[in-house]
């Protein structure tokens, strides 16, 4: 599965995440309790998103779709590259215009001056996690409601803006490393990893709720605890190591699928593999390896050898056949000459990843690699992006095709029309493939269904139902 846009932009309301907030009729009336939210950018910031919504409705605060009903809009944002920079801009231009009473919060929120130049009028500026910080504003300029909690009951996990059937679990904040052309750390601070017995907490509760699939997300995955000095956590009663592998073991307990994202290539992340081939968590590596080339590698403050990273794919893969590996690549690197870009394209003809996703480099404000060589041209950038993506286009093809007669569980996302949609272990949600299962119009959203895979192309698979017997 080949990856071919970056999309930061996602505008939520309480129930579905939307595409925009809604200008409705001018004569639209308020209740003085009313909210209007914007989304944008990664999974991390939509568990942030999904924290602030809670509390909000805890406060006995209505969330609306409209900008006419609401009488403020809170705006999280994104600022890790330019692209998300300027979405952000626009969504706070877009409230303002609508609405006029906004807030806002997130990643670009810790660039204060850089908003308040294009927004002025903007009320309240907070950088990313800052939850307190967002409610008081919000009471400040909306003054919290009167509100009997007996009457308006939360949910046990929250407010949820994915679907019943999946949802995020962020284990972290922050991260320690120093990445040249990631501003994440001026952002988000150091990493700062959850107690163990709070994460599986809240694992249990979205099981209960009728999650079958947790996403779990960070900064850096893979450096889970490390910040915490080997201290061990309590949970049921019991210790818990704080280290990635025994929380993944953990949460392979609970009856539903496991997916790790955002894994750093650290040593121990061997010790993780075997997990994946007993099943108890999926066979997925969401590991960002950015190059291949060592001399790119070492200007990118990565990981870089090569050499090494393949022998460890090759022994993953000899201790789970199944396993995925998802990874991103950003070519156009400046200094990047073409004898590292070929590196980079070998790497990839021997490493037959199954998902890659490909980003040319943008010059981030505040990143250190914007100004340690001479950066690429857009034309070299752009020929290099679509020379990688026809040969990983390849690769993914041949991938996939291996599914093609084989039985797998399929986790079913959506049915319209003409059938259903569901993903594999192999795909994660909005940035994987798709498994389509034409006619079967009768299964909802939620189902895990045994399907026969009968084809596949190199982005997604096709399957028929071969077990009438689902499990909700």
């Amino acid at each position: 599965m080949t990856v071919e846009t970056f999309k930061p932009k996602q505008t939520t309301t309480l129930d579905i995440p939307v595409k925009t907030l809604e200008a409705t009729s001018t004569n639209a009336v308020t209740t003085g309790n009313r909210i209007g939210f914007v989304s944008l950018g990664c999974p991390k910031n939509l568990v942030d998103s999904e924290r602030i919504l809670t509390q909000l409705r805890i406060d006995g605060y209505e969330v609306t779709n409209s900008y006419d009903n609401a009488d403020l809009v809170i705006v999280n944002t994104c600022g890790f590259i330019d692209a998300a920079v300027e979405e952000s801009l626009d969504a706070v231009r877009e409230a303002l215009e609508e609405n006029g009473k906004v807030i806002v919060t997130g990643c670009l929120g810790a660039k204060e001056n850089q908003i308040r130049e294009v927004h002025p009028d903007v009320l309240e500026i907070t950088g990313p996690h800052s939850y307190e910080a967002v409610l008081k504003h919000v009471h400040k300029y909306v003054p919290k409601p009167e509100h009997n909690p007996f009457t308006s009951l939360i949910p046990q996990t929250g407010v949820k803006l994915t679907p019943k059937h999946y949802a995020y679990l962020k284990i972290s904040e922050g991260c320690d490393n120093r990445c040249t052309f990631c501003i994440i750390p001026s952002l988000r601070g150091d990493l700062d990893s959850r107690n163990a017995g709070s994460i599986l907490d809240e694992a249990k509760r979205l099981v209960e709720s009728g999650v079958q699939e947790i996403l779990v997300v960070s900064q850096d995955t893979s450096a889970y605890g490390k910040d915490k000095g080997g201290r061990t956590d309590f949970w049921n009663g019991m210790p818990v190591k704080q280290d990635i592998t025994s929380l993944a073991r953990q949460l392979g307990k609970m009856g539903a699928w496991v997916r790790l994202h955002y894994i750093y290539p650290y040593p121990w992340v061997d010790d993780l593999i075997p997990l994946m081939a007993e099943g108890l968590i999926l066979p997925y590596l969401d590991i960002p390896m950015q190059h291949a080339s060592p001399r790119i590698l070492k200007m990118m403050k990565r990981p870089g050898r090569v050499d090494r990273q393949l022998e460890a794919i090759q022994r993953w893969r000899e201790i789970c056949p199944d396993l995925v590996i998802r990874s991103t690549f950003i070519v156009g690197f400046p200094g990047e000459t073409e004898e590292d870009f070929q590196i980079l394209l070998d790497f990839l003809k021997e490493a037959r990843l199954d998902r890659v996703g490909c980003f040319k480099y943008s010059e981030v404000d505040g990143a250190v690699a914007n100004t340690i060589a001479e950066l690429i041209s857009e034309e070299v950038k752009e020929d290099r992006y679509h020379r990688f993506m026809e040969v990983q286009a390849e690769i993914s093809a041949e991938r996939l095709a291996r599914f093609v007669g084989r039985t797998l569980d399929i986790l079913i996302d959506d049915v319209d029309e003409e059938g259903a949609i569901g993903r594999s272990f192999a795909d994660a949600p909005e940035i994987d493939g798709m498994v389509f299962i034409n006619g079967e119009t009768e299964l909802e959203p939620g189902m895990l269904v045994r399907a026969r895979i009968t084809h596949s192309d190199e982005h997604d698979l096709w399957a028929e139902v071969v077990d009438a017997d689902t499990q909700d």
